[in-house]
């Protein structure tokens, strides 16, 4: 599984959707799924798919699929 699949599993896993529905463009608050208190279990599940640990500006920076990609990716995971 590629790190995309992980990734996109992670926020269909968390915001209890169907992985058909992720894309990079999906944003914070664009679907009813995503709300603030999802927002912090996504985020807990990212954290362990990838074993990292994301610091505070990250978190809030995190407004997309495509933004995590960012963030994770600083941590050496190779998208």
């Amino acid at each position: 599984m590629s790190n995309s699949e992980k990734l996109y599993n992670a926020f269909a896993h968390a915001l209890h959707i169907d992985p058909q529905r992720i894309s990079d463009a999906l944003a914070y608050n664009s679907i009813p799924e995503w709300d603030s208190v999802a927002h912090m279990a996504l985020v807990a599940e990212i954290e362990t798919v990838f074993a990292i640990m994301m610091d505070t500006d990250d978190i809030v920076d995190m407004s997309s699929v495509g933004k995590a990609k960012q963030i994770v990716a600083k941590h050496g995971i190779a998208f």
